[in-house]
């Protein structure tokens, strides 16, 4: 059900009760409406994960517990790629499409959760990230998206219906970066700090042949703009491997885990595509899992020593503009490639070692980027973004 509210040729909203959850009144995030990716359990209201297969049972979530004690009032539920198991906004609902280029891909899997942040239905939509799925749709969306260190206290997974829960993180998407701030400092009850820029050591990641000419543009504006804000950015660019060997493994292999139960079914009810990457991940061998689970650990010490000489990596989002829905490649100077390849290979790295990050518009129009911090120092990077953001 669709509030009557919201008019929705995007097919964003996947549940909206009559009336919305009401915070408490008089907390901090009094008068801020929220959305909810329909992977958080809430009371009372129904979990579907955008699937028409059963699903696992789901607590409700703290996190928007939390979110309505502090003052926030949720509006109701947003759809999202299958099951959280894809980058374009795909499900067994029709998919959603970009609030502002009919018949384009929104990015995902937080789709519907951009969708309602662009569009300004609510103040701040809940979405989750485990290989982009917050930064994706953000940086296509022309909103921002924060997806904090793992395990970050303030920004718990548990009540979230999991897809790989050693990659899954939650976190906010808003059109003004200050409601971040403002929904941040109310669950951590610490400010932000406003950071300058002068002096920051920027790792630049522009990988050669993964980016088309607008994308290119973008990552060089915003870099620029980082340049006249006082920040170094080192003459040495960051090099990072494709990580999806070990992203897709881990990934594929427990997702199939979280949803054995629907797999033991004759009809277990996902789509095609669902079906045949869970298949796949229920098909990896002992082996191969461990060995994706030591990649990353490799991969994680490369990305420590890459901090080791830089403060943060200024890296791009995504590859191209958003393309049509049903397109499956992107024209990209290597050749082309797999729209869902082109775009993971960009943004898994930072969810599959769980280091914080902000997508954020460049100033190209639907082609965001993301500033990248080492682990922990999530209230630096939001207070950098906080003076870049005005």
């Amino acid at each position: 059900m669709v509030a009557s509210a919201f008019s929705d040729p995007q097919r964003a909203w996947a549940y909206c009760p009559e009336t919305p959850l009401a915070g408490t009144p008089g907390g901090p995030l009094s008068g801020l409406t929220f959305s909810v990716k329909d992977l958080f359990g809430v009371a009372g209201w129904p979990l579907r994960a955008s699937t028409r297969a059963s699903l696992p049972d789901v607590a409700p979530s703290p996190l928007v517990a939390r979110l309505l004690e502090l003052g926030a009032s949720a509006a109701g539920k947003t759809h999202l790629h299958e099951i959280a198991m894809g980058i374009l906004g795909a499900n067994a609902f029709g998919g959603t499409e970009h609030p502002f280029l009919p018949g384009h891909v929104t990015g995902g899997s937080s789709s519907g959760a951009a969708v309602t942040a662009a569009l300004g239905q609510v103040d701040f939509a809940l979405g989750t990230d485990t290989g982009g799925s917050i930064r994706v749709p953000s940086a296509w969306c022309g909103v921002y998206g924060y997806k904090p260190t793992k395990n970050y206290p303030a920004w718990p997974t548990e009540g979230v219906l999991p897809l790989s829960p050693t990659c899954d993180h939650t976190g906010p998407l808003a059109r003004e970066f200050g409601t971040i701030l403002r929904v941040q400092e109310a669950l951590t009850g610490a400010a932000v700090p406003q950071q300058s820029w002068a002096g920051m050591r920027v790792g630049l990641w522009r990988p050669q042949g993964w980016l088309d000419a607008d994308a290119q543009q973008a990552l060089s504006s915003l870099a620029a703009r980082l340049e006249q804000q006082g920040a170094e950015l080192l003459p040495q660019p960051v090099t990072l491997p494709n990580m999806l060997d070990a992203y897709s493994d881990i990934v594929g292999h427990e997702a199939a885990q979280v949803h054995a139960a629907a797999l033991a079914q004759a009809d277990p009810g996902f789509s095609p595509d669902i079906l045949d990457k869970l298949r796949a991940g229920q098909g990896l061998t002992g082996a191969a899992v461990q060995a994706a689970y030591a990649r990353r650990e490799s991969y994680r010490q490369l990305l420590t020593d890459i901090f080791a000489g830089c403060d943060l990596i200024l890296a791009p989002a995504v590859p191209c503009l958003p393309p049509r829905i049903g397109v499956e490649e992107a024209a990209l100077p290597d050749g082309p490639t797999n729209i869902r390849l082109a775009v993971l290979r960009l943004t898994a790295p930072f969810s599959l070692l769980g280091a914080p990050a902000v997508a954020l518009p460049s100033g190209v129009d639907w082609l965001g980027a993301q500033l990248v911090a080492p682990w922990g120092e999530d209230t630096r990077l939001l207070g950098l973004v906080r003076e870049l953001a005005g």
